[in-house]
């Protein structure tokens, strides 16, 4: 059981959600765990639209099962945890499925109240991701940018692991090699670089970006796609992994599916180690 956060400086566009949720999507797919896949965002559909065309509220509870607790998403589980009944077997009331078992649950953000709420109800995030990281093997939190809030800090401290994502460009690794010097969060080793959207032309390629930040690790990518990127855009981004399971490696996709793959084991592997020193 682990909690893995996205994130990213919040300065600049680097495809964190899509990254979350290729990841997630690709390991609930190939392995038999279940994962939890949080937003934290603030009236944004964007994680939730990759799975699922928009459609009325009508048609949400229907799939849902009609079920009306409280409030939807993370809304309501930060109402029942401030009433002390938040359980670990109930968050699964309050997800939307995305494939049978609990293979692949989404947690979406907060919906049912105004900003000035949200900003108060978003300290609770910290201990609702708490809770449901005994219940689920894998919590995949796609947080919002920066670093300005304590929620982020508060849940970025709390993760087993943190995906910072990046971007090829200079004023990104300047700022990443600052970060490093400057914030203990990041001097810490339960840190991984993904560069989402990668091109493997430019010439900040991952192996200069990691020469030039002085990481000696391997720093990962999500290469950009054509079918992908329009699968987040229709809500089929399930039927895309699902189609490309046994991928001929002269597809044009396939160097998308291989770098979604290693980044998925070394994130299974880094949490096994760290587990084993725990």
């Amino acid at each position: 059981m682990a909690i893995i956060t996205f994130w990213s400086t919040g300065k600049r566009e680097t495809a964190k959600t899509m990254s979350t949720v290729a990841i997630a999507t690709k390991m609930a797919i190939e392995h038999n765990l279940k994962i939890l896949l949080v937003s934290t965002s603030h009236n944004d559909d964007s994680l939730e639209n990759c799975y699922w065309e928009p459609k009325n509220e009508d048609f949400i509870n229907e799939i849902n099962g009609n079920k009306k607790d409280i409030s939807s998403g993370i809304d309501g589980l930060v109402k029942l945890k401030l009433s002390n009944k938040l359980t670990p077997n109930i968050i699964s009331n309050y997800t939307r499925l995305v494939f049978q078992e609990g293979r692949l649950e989404i947690l979406t953000g907060s919906k049912d109240v105004d900003y000035q709420e949200y900003e108060k109800v978003r300290e609770i995030y910290k201990e609702v991701i708490e809770v449901a990281d005994q219940y689920y093997d894998y919590v995949f939190i796609d947080l919002d940018k920066g670093l300005d809030k304590n929620y982020i800090r508060d849940i970025l401290k709390i993760s087993d692991l943190v995906i910072v994502n990046i971007t090829q460009s200079l004023k990104m690794i300047n700022e990443i090699q600052e970060l490093k010097e400057k914030d203990k969060l990041f001097e810490k080793d339960n840190i991984l670089y993904l560069i989402g959207r990668y091109d493997k032309y430019s010439k900040y390629n991952s192996k200069n970006i990691a020469r030039t930040i002085g990481y000696k690790g391997e720093i990962y990518t999500v290469p950009y796609s054509t079918l992908f990127f329009e699968a987040c855009n229709e809500g089929k981004v399930a039927d895309f992994f699902l189609r490309f399971r046994n991928l001929n490696p002269a597809d044009r996709n396939a160097m998308f599916i291989e770098e979604i793959e290693k980044v998925s084991k070394e994130i299974m592997n880094k949490i096994k180690s760290m587990k084993k020193v725990y």
